[in-house]
C-alpha cells in the first residue's frame, strides 16, 4: 500500500519518458541516424512531389488522385511525427523526451496512423464505385461527396487519437522507462501502476474490431471488384485493373496484421529487438510504400512529377 502511494506520488512529478536506445555502441547510433535520414529525404520527398504533382496538375483533379493526395499528406505527417526526433536521438545519443512531447507524439501518431487507415477503406470503396458502377462514378464520387468523405476522415482520425491518448495518460506511471523508440500505445500502457489502464484496453478493444470491421468492408468490396474485372473482354483492361487493386490489398495486409499484432501482443519486460523491428514495420514501411504503389505507377502521376522536375517522360 505504501509502495502504491510512493508510485503515485512519483507519478505526479514526472516530467520526461525515457526511450529505448538502439545500441549502446556510437558507430551502430551513427549507421542507425543515415539510415533514418535515408528514409526520411526518400519517404517526405517521394509523397511532397505526389502532393505537388496532384495539387498543380488539373488533369489529376479528380476524386482519385484527390484521395491520393490526403493519403500522401498523412504519411508526411506520420513520418514528421518520430522519424527527425529518431534521427537526433541516435546522432546526439539522448534517450529522454519531455512528458508533454510524449503526450503530443502518441496522439498525432495515432491520428494519423487511423487517418491512414479510414482513407484506405474509402480509396477500396471509389474503386468499387469506378468498376462496378462505373454510370453512377460522377454523382455517388461528386465533389461534395468527396469533400464530406475526406473531413469525416480527418475529424474521425482526430477523434480516435484523443480518445487513445486521453485513456492513456489518465492513468498513473509507476516508470518512466519507454521500451521503445517512440511513445508507442503498447509501451506505455505497461508502465501503468492502477487499474484505470483497462478503460484504454477497452478502448484498444474498440479499435481492433473497428478496424476489423473496415478489414471486411475492403475485403467484400474488392470480391466484387474482381469478379467484375473478370467480365472485362479485354485482357489488357483486365491487367490493368488488377495492376491497381492488388497492390492496394498488399499494403491494406501489411498495415492490417503488423499493426493489430503490434497493438495486441502483450508488451515484453524488456528490450526486444522483435517489438522494435515490428514497430518500425508497420509504422515506417506504409509512407514509404504508398506513394510507390499508388502514384509512380500510375503514368498521369508520372507525368506530372516528370513536369515539376522538368523531365520528359516516355510512356514506353
Amino acid at each position: 500500500m505504501h509502495l502504491k502511494e510512493e508510485n503515485l506520488r512519483n507519478q505526479s512529478s514526472l516530467t520526461y519518458f525515457l526511450l529505448l536506445g538502439y545500441s549502446e555502441v556510437h558507430q551502430l547510433q551513427l549507421l542507425f541516424f543515415i539510415i533514418f535520414l535515408v528514409y526520411y529525404l526518400v519517404a517526405v520527398g517521394a509523397n511532397l512531389l505526389i502532393i505537388s504533382a496532384v495539387a498543380t496538375d488539373h488533369h489529376l483533379h479528380n476524386p482519385m488522385h484527390f484521395f491520393l493526395m490526403n493519403l500522401a499528406i498523412q504519411d508526411v505527417g506520420q513520418i514528421l511525427v518520430i522519424v527527425p526526433k529518431s534521427m537526433v536521438d541516435s546522432l546526439m545519443e539522448i534517450r529522454h523526451i519531455s512528458y508533454f512531447g510524449c503526450v503530443t507524439q502518441m496522439f498525432f501518431f495515432i491520428f494519423f496512423m487511423g487517418s491512414d487507415f479510414l482513407l484506405l477503406t474509402v480509396m477500396a470503396y471509389d474503386r468499387y464505385v469506378a468498376i462496378c458502377n462505373p454510370l453512377q462514378y460522377e454523382m455517388l464520387m461528386s465533389k461534395q461527396a468527396c469533400l464530406q468523405m475526406i473531413a469525416t476522415v480527418w475529424v474521425s482520425g482526430f477523434l480516435y487519437g484523443a480518445m487513445h491518448t486521453g485513456g492513456t495518460f489518465a492513468a498513473p506511471f509507476c516508470s518512466n522507462n519507454v521500451n521503445q523508440f517512440f511513445c508507442e500505445l503498447p509501451q506505455l500502457l505497461k508502465l501503468a501502476c492502477s487499474d484505470f489502464y483497462l478503460v484504454e484496453a477497452g478502448f484498444i478493444l474498440f479499435s481492433v474490431v473497428l478496424a476489423g470491421g473496415c478489414f471486411i468492408f475492403i475485403l467484400v468490396t474488392y470480391v466484387h471488384i474482381f469478379t467484375a474485372v473478370l467480365k472485362i473482354p479485354s485482357m489488357q483492361g483486365r491487367k490493368k485493373a488488377f495492376s491497381t487493386c492488388l497492390p492496394h490489398l498488399s499494403i491494406v495486409f501489411i498495415f492490417v496484421f503488423t499493426g493489430c499484432s503490434a497493438q495486441i501482443k502483450p508488451p515484453s519486460k524488456s528490450p526486444s529487438y522483435f517489438d522494435l523491428a515490428l514497430t518500425i514495420l508497420y509504422s515506417m514501411t506504409p509512407p514509404l510504400i504508398n506513394p510507390i504503389i499508388y502514384s509512380l505507377r500510375n503514368k498521369e502521376i508520372k507525368n506530372a512529377i516528370s513536369n515539376i522536375l522538368g523531365l520528359r517522360y516516355s510512356s514506353h
